[in-house]
């Protein structure tokens, strides 16, 4: 049993049973996220009762790490003896090279080789990368986690080939992709992503909280889905948006650290809680935060909208200024992957399946580090009859 599954019963007791005592300033509600936050006015009262009732049922389903299996439970037989190429944006990178390991495993159940490239995260190397897996001449190519139109030729030429295409946070949306041509792309829905990391301050502020927004503006996908974080924000009045700081991903290490101990000191007691579209801001942001004077399971508390490496889990199982995170469910995903291949090889349409968001906290992670659902795998092997 994954250690999320262990520790759910233990945590749906604590959280039932928990009684908040309150000093002056401190929230009196008790919500899916656990003890709430210092309100940035002192109130005890919802600062948005109808915003703040949604977003608690809405936490405590995301936080649930018993849901059932959501996903297909149909769909052809294994077709045997087929050659996958997985193509890393970069294996240093969490997400891709968890999604990678998902694929491995699946495909040992069905008897298909799998071949694991490194991109390295340059364009240089991604082209490279997907040359050589051309020159392998497989199956199908998995696009781990890098843009499509940077390898325009080379996609072409897969297609040409008739090679079926398999995204991993290759495009905006999941599903099919017609430009580019893609089988299928596996992500979650940055909508529901956004949301769900909105209606989690919401919910552990009790309406009430001072916030600031961490993106990266270059990217558009990464720029949208904190616009989106914004506008949920915004639905509730309670919730003040103190500042929307833009720090380019290649740059946190370098910016996080000054940007954090200036807003610290500009907002003190007034900033509560932090959104960002990636959690590794988090862990540039610690080293000035603790310089401020700040405890790690104090406020800000803060969560990442995106992705849930092992580096997140280590700092919010460990209380270290970070409390939650929305989690790609990595393995599952390398799962569907192989699946989806496998609808393709044998003449189907893709499942069209996205896996729902879910939150993770110290409460509910079971002292894990990532987010590993329950079902899939049973579900994969009856369809494919393995």
């Amino acid at each position: 049993m994954h250690p999320t599954r262990k520790a759910a019963v233990t945590a749906t007791a604590l959280l039932a049973s928990a009684a908040i005592t309150l000093t002056t300033g401190c929230e009196s509600a008790s919500t899916a996220g656990g003890s709430v936050a210092a309100s940035p006015n002192g109130s005890s009262s919802p600062g948005c009762p109808t915003a703040f009732a949604e977003a608690k049922r809405a936490v405590k389903t995301a936080e649930d790490v018993n849901a059932p299996w959501s996903g297909p439970t149909s769909g052809p037989r294994a077709v045997p003896g087929k050659t996958i190429v997985y193509i890393a944006q970069t294996l240093t990178n969490p997400g891709a090279a968890g999604v990678a390991k998902g694929v491995q495993e699946a495909a040992g159940i069905i008897d298909w080789r799998v071949r694991t490239l490194d991109g390295q995260g340059t364009p240089a190397g991604i082209k490279a990368a997907f040359a050589e897996a051309l020159a392998l001449e497989p199956d199908g190519i998995v696009i781990g986690g890098f843009d499509p139109t940077s390898v325009a030729a080379q996609v072409e030429q897969a297609n040409a080939d008739g090679i079926p295409l398999i995204g991993w946070h290759a495009v905006a949306a999941p599903g099919p992709s017609r430009n580019p041509k893609l089988f299928s792309n596996i992500t979650t829905r940055v909508e529901e992503v956004a949301k769900i990391s909105a209606d989690w301050i919401i919910a552990r502020s009790n309406g009430r909280a001072g916030v600031v927004l961490f993106t990266d503006a270059t990217i558009p996908f990464a720029k949208r889905k904190s616009d989106l974080i914004k506008k949920k924000l915004a639905t509730c009045s309670g919730v003040r948006l103190l500042s929307y700081e833009n720090v380019p991903i290649p740059r946190a290490g370098s910016l996080t650290t000054k940007r954090v101990s200036s807003l610290a000191s500009r907002f003190g007691d007034r900033w509560t809680h932090s959104a960002a579209i990636n959690d590794l801001y988090f862990d540039h942001a610690a080293p000035a935060l603790r310089a401020a004077g700040r405890q790690g399971d104090g406020a800000p508390l803060n969560i990442g909208a995106g992705d849930g490496d092992p580096s997140a889990f280590q700092r919010i199982n460990s209380k270290d200024f970070q409390a939650a995170t929305v989690p790609e469910p990595l393995s599952e995903q390398g799962w569907q992957i192989i699946d989806e291949f496998n609808r393709s090889f044998a003449g189907k349409p893709a499942s069209g399946y996205v896996a729902p968001v879910h939150v993770t906290t110290a409460a509910t992670s079971g002292g894990a580090l990532s987010w590993d659902s329950e079902g899939y795998r049973e579900a994969y092997r009856r369809i494919w009859d393995k």
